[in-house]
């Protein structure tokens, strides 16, 4: 296939790069800024921006699929909210491609009807990240049927670990508390390649 990761630079965007690399994926790791260290070998960077509309088209074009690894701003004085506009205007020029987004946990349940970053205990630092992600979601959701998308929520901590290759599955309550950033881009690989969540949200955690 050939890939298109936007936010490929980050945590999360570089191992699905690394991910997609290692299973001989044609791969474009797009970024606003290029890159201080250099992108795996076999991907070729690219300067991309998910508020360029006309850029974005283009992408989708001459890709089998959009990934968008980017997330809501924690930079302090910008506002995260600014993120869901950035994801419905890229999902209205991705045209059939299919558009992937790396989602947030905090949209998950806690109990039925009861969001994760509705409880009381959910941090409040990453609160309005996380409300930004779940409005993402609800667009998602209410989208016309010919976008075809998929959003990965990890589990409810993710940090840089091992890639094992195992994971376990959900739709709306956390499959476990923690996954690895490189197990997350194996279930994301495992998703693009044999689609089972087309049109749905799905979480993963380690085993």
């Amino acid at each position: 296939m050939k890939i298109a990761v936007y936010g490929a630079t980050g945590n999360i965007g570089s191992r699905i790069v690394t991910e997609a690399l290692r299973r001989g994926h044609h791969v474009t790791a797009l970024s606003r800024r290029e890159p201080t260290t250099p992108v795996p070998e076999g991907a070729v960077w690219q300067a991309g921006d998910l508020a360029d509309a006309d850029g974005v088209a283009a992408v989708a074009a001459a890709h089998d699929v959009v990934v968008t690894a980017t997330g809501p701003s924690r930079v302090p004085g910008e506002d995260p909210f600014a993120f869901a506009p950035l994801i419905r205007g890229a999902a209205a020029v991705v045209g059939a491609t299919r558009f992937f987004v790396v989602g947030g946990a905090g949209s998950l349940l806690a109990a039925p009807g009861v969001r994760l970053v509705d409880t009381a205990e959910f941090p409040e630092a990453y609160k309005s990240e996380s409300l930004a992600g779940a409005q993402v979601l609800e667009f998602l959701r209410g989208a016309d049927d010919s976008l075809d998308w998929g959003y990965l929520s990890p589990a409810p901590m993710i940090e840089a670990g091992e890639r094992t290759g195992s994971y376990a599955i959900a739709d709306e309550v956390p499959a476990g508390n923690w996954i690895s950033y490189e197990d997350y881009a194996v279930a994301a690989l495992d998703e693009l390649e044999e689609p089972a969540h087309r049109r749905a949200r799905f979480t993963v955690a380690t085993r």
